[in-house]
């Protein structure tokens, strides 16, 4: 009596089992994802939009902030020239720190917003936050100085007369200033997404190996 050389057919309504065959719902799925970027791509632009318009108007509170908090920079004219009170004050660094210490936190609580909003991320929310830090922090940047003292110093100084202290004009001696807003968010945003963002499973890792064929 000899074993039969054949394996025997698969049953009913079963499909043969090849081992070497690619799963058949990686193909749907790659079609599913491609078919989902055209709307949802859409969304996050239109989102990231919003984003960057509230961050630039959001510039108005950091500039009337920093011109309400920034530090006096005292100046005093001898009739021909027009000096620092204070030699040794840090008055002018001070002016440039807190706008930095602000910008920061404006990007802490911008970041934290947006990921709430969306916790998914996405580039176009990457662009939103580095976009609407810069224009937010050149509105604060101008907004600031317009609300601070006089520009002109020397006509201030004739204005105020000689030996009488003056506050020097709101100035951002460290233009690498306006960066902060944009940085903080990216960082802080950044944090949150490794932390607490959903993580989409991996349909490779799950169809990697093939069903275990039936038994009888």
């Amino acid at each position: 009596m000899t074993a039969p050389l054949t394996p025997p057919p698969p049953p009913h309504n079963q499909p043969p089992h090849d081992l070497w065959q690619a799963p058949p719902t990686g193909g749907a799925l790659g079609l599913a994802g491609y078919q989902e970027d055209g709307p949802g791509m859409k969304t996050e632009i239109r989102e990231a939009a919003v984003i960057t318009v509230a961050m630039a108007l959001g510039g108005v509170l950091l500039g009337v902030l920093w011109w309400w908090l920034a530090p006096h920079v005292p100046l005093v004219s001898d009739a021909e020239t027009v000096f620092l009170q204070d030699t040794e004050g840090e008055q002018a660094v001070g002016v440039d720190g807190t706008f930095i210490l602000l910008a920061l936190g404006f990007g802490l609580v911008s970041a934290l917003v947006v990921f709430l909003i969306r916790r998914r991320g996405g580039i176009p929310l990457v662009i939103a936050l580095t976009l609407g830090g810069i224009l937010g922090s050149l509105l604060a940047w101008r907004l600031g100085i317009w609300l601070g003292p006089e520009q002109d110093v020397a006509a201030h100084a004739k204005e105020v007369g000689k030996g009488v202290t003056f506050d020097a004009p709101l100035e951002l001696n460290a233009k690498g200033a306006l960066l902060a807003w944009s940085l903080g968010a990216l960082v802080v945003h950044l944090g949150l997404m490794a932390l607490f963002a959903p993580r989409d499973p991996d349909p490779y890792q799950q169809n990697q190996y093939p069903p275990a064929p039936p038994t009888s």
